[in-house]
């Protein structure tokens, strides 16, 4: 139950310390809890009067409240404690996710990971809560009764010492099944999480190719496995707990027993053997306690080494093996001086060579148009190039210094993102805009709106800029969401680079041509990259990056590579000449 991924945590051993002290001064308590009833039913059993037994009665209450109070404040100071470890580990896997990008979505899934972000963080708050008490308490509560038993009776403490060993080996050979049952139910968890996610993703499509049956009795299997699993990790569970319970129950009533023949034969009295009597079950309780909340803790167990595996990954790919130019921390900002140098970048999807040694130069402000046929590889470039992939091979150099994990962050403050499909947010249309820029004034916003051609759009709004859009509230289609995107990127002016990943592939030709116009004056004066199968935006590009099968298979202007490269003729010839 307790591993040693919670020794990482940030001061688990100040509060194991703090736990250990509220633990002995409860044990104390349950102490002077069972000597004062003891000697308030002795007394009276020997014929005392009741008033005579009030300090009793007093001691059995403070002892009482006392119990009660080291309890709350215990959990006071765990719930405090596991929020913050929580909050922390919530803070470093969002950092993680977002400084990997699509490198964590790809290696883990996109399933995965979100129920880490949402289940998983909550799952690990209730581990912490519950083991970290539960596995002092076991250790320090048991050790101090049983002190004392052995002060009263040194026969019943040789019984429940005994017998403690043997109910810890059950525990530990129970806890190893079902922690692999656990473990086991945790992938197949992970595998239906992702499945699910990537179905509802691929929904449309599988309905266009009349798949969708076919495919929901793959879902059907998954969820069957999964399902099968958390019903041989609960059998393992329930019967781990009740036989425990029934260990527990027969261990303090070999105690009794024990000592109900004594007081028989009169070889003990009635004070030590009812304290002894009162204190057993409470010996044995931590035992019961623990093994009750073993099985509950377990998916907080296996969602914090998942979580701690995810952030150890960014950790290992930071400071992994130094290259040259790896040392700095910062990219330089970018300006009309700076380089941008690819060298031999590579990257496969399985045995799919997605980008094959790709190497060029880009200096200064340049509008770079990256066209091929679908699959040629323009989008996993875009995607390298914005530091949303990793490369398998090669590198990418800005002035000399390599980009690498370490300073991907300040890369990506510099650029700004379009893809085919942008992504609206649940929120006003207003909050969508000012993403990049929430400081933006009214008359930044209404100037960018005015800018993009959103005006028809805000004035069919029920509530204009405030109105809710996105997922639940009000659609926007394809062309309006470009729209909102395309606002974004003109109201963050500090961005000096733009990177679009097909952003017109899904629109008609008089929307693209309409949005042309407007996008054109905003990558004057910034370093572009323009990704397409589109021929016509080549026209207005200053340098074009033909791709095929991965690879750069020409580069120049739009004059010279018809003139000179057979590759780019041959694909203005498929892509149906200057105006597709």
């Amino acid at each position: 139950m307790l591993d040693r991924a919670l020794f990482e945590l940030p001061k688990i051993k100040r509060i194991l310390v703090a736990l250990a002290v509220f633990a002995f001064f409860e044990s104390l308590s349950i102490l002077g809890l069972a000597w004062s009833l003891s000697s308030a039913v002795t007394n009276l059993w020997l014929g005392h009067h009741l008033m005579d037994q009030l300090i009793w009665i007093l001691l059995l209450f403070a002892s009482f409240m006392g119990i009660q109070a080291i309890r709350f404040l215990r959990d006071y100071m765990l719930d405090r404690y596991a929020f913050s470890c929580t909050d922390s580990l919530r803070q470093s896997l969002m950092h993680t996710i977002f400084s990997l990008g699509l490198e964590v979505v790809q290696r883990h899934g996109t399933g995965n990971t979100t129920t880490l972000l949402l289940e998983g963080i909550e799952q690990v708050e209730t581990y912490l809560r519950l083991v970290l008490s539960k596995i002092v308490r076991l250790v320090v509560i048991p050790l101090v009764l049983l002190i004392a038993v052995f002060i009263l009776d040194w026969i019943s403490g040789i019984i429940m010492l005994i017998i403690f060993p043997f109910i810890i080996l059950y525990m530990k050979l129970l806890g190893q099944m079902a922690g692999e049952r656990a473990a086991h139910q945790h992938k197949e968890f992970q595998v239906l999480s992702n499945h699910f996610v990537d179905s509802l993703r691929g929904i449309d499509t599988l309905k266009f190719f009349g798949l969708s049956r076919e495919f929901g009795k793959s879902i059907y299997a998954a969820s069957e496995r999964f399902r099968i699993a958390t019903i041989k990790t609960l059998r393992i569970a329930i019967l781990s707990s009740s036989v425990l319970d029934l260990f527990a129950t027969l261990s303090v009533a070999a105690v009794a027993i024990m000592l109900g023949f004594r007081l028989l034969d009169e070889s003990i009295v009635l004070f030590p053997a009812l304290t002894v009597l009162i204190l057993a079950p409470e010996y044995f309780k931590t035992i019961r306690e623990f093994a009750s909340d073993f099985h509950a803790s377990l998916d907080g167990k296996n969602a914090l080494g998942s979580i701690q595996k995810l952030i150890a990954s960014y950790e290992t790919s930071v400071s992994g093996p130094d290259e040259p130019g790896q040392s700095s921390a910062t990219l330089p900002s970018w300006s009309q001086q700076t380089e941008l140098a690819v060298d031999k970048l590579s990257l496969a999807f399985d045995e799919y060579e997605a980008v094959n040694n790709v190497s060029f130069a880009i200096s200064g402000a340049q509008k770079v148009g990256v066209i091929g046929m679908s699959g040629a590889g323009k989008s996993t470039l875009i995607h390298l190039l914005g530091g949303f992939s990793t490369a398998a091979e090669g590198s990418i150099y800005v002035d000399g210094t390599v980009l690498t994990s370490a300073n991907r962050a300040s890369w990506q403050q510099q650029l700004a993102y379009l893809p085919q499909d942008p992504y609206v947010f649940h929120a006003t249309l207003r909050e969508n805009i000012t993403f990049y820029y929430p400081e933006a004034t009214d008359e930044e916003v209404a100037q960018a709106v005015a800018i993009v051609g959103l005006e028809d759009l805000v004035k069919d709004l029920s509530m204009g800029l405030d109105t809710k859009v996105g997922e639940g509230a009000r659609s926007l289609s394809g062309g309006q969401a470009q729209r909102v995107a395309l606002a974004r990127i003109c109201l963050d002016k500090k961005r000096s680079i733009l990177l679009f990943d097909e952003p017109t592939a899904h629109l008609d030709i008089e929307t693209e041509l309409e949005l042309k116009q407007r996008m054109l004056p905003l990558m004057q004066g910034k370093l572009v990259f323009f990704a397409t199968h589109r021929l016509h935006w080549m026209h207005d590009m200053d340098h074009i990056l033909v791709m095929d099968e991965g690879k750069i298979v020409g580069s120049g202007s739009f004059e010279e590579l018809l003139t000179s490269n057979n590759s780019f003729a041959s694909l203005v010839s498929q892509l149906g000449g200057g105006a597709s």
